[in-house]
């Protein structure tokens, strides 16, 4: 299905984190905390300005971000979790 976020909105989806911790124990799904760090699926064309112009988006698809915990909305595409944030909740950019 394509998705095209509206506005300043972004499309994420959480990157996977390991089932171990740093000394091989099993970390179970209830205790996970879910990560704060995503990829960019889609993101809409920009923010409408008070004078009606729109200031386009610093992100682009394929950026790995970080955003906070409590941030965004989830929602369920083709059966896989994303999660929809607004550019202003994106808290950085992680460089290679």
């Amino acid at each position: 299905m394509k998705f095209r976020p509206l506005y300043d909105r972004v499309l994420v989806k959480r990157v996977t984190t390991e089932n171990k911790s740093a000394g091989g124990l099993i970390i179970p799904d209830t205790a996970k905390e879910k990560p704060q760090e995503a990829e960019v699926i889609a993101v809409g064309a920009g923010r409408v300005l008070e004078d009606g112009k729109v200031r386009p988006m610093t992100l682009k698809v394929g950026d790995r971000v970080l955003f906070g915990k409590y941030t965004g909305d989830e929602i369920k595409l083709d059966g896989e979790e994303h999660v929809i944030l607004r550019e202003e909740d994106v808290l950085a950019v992680l460089e290679k």
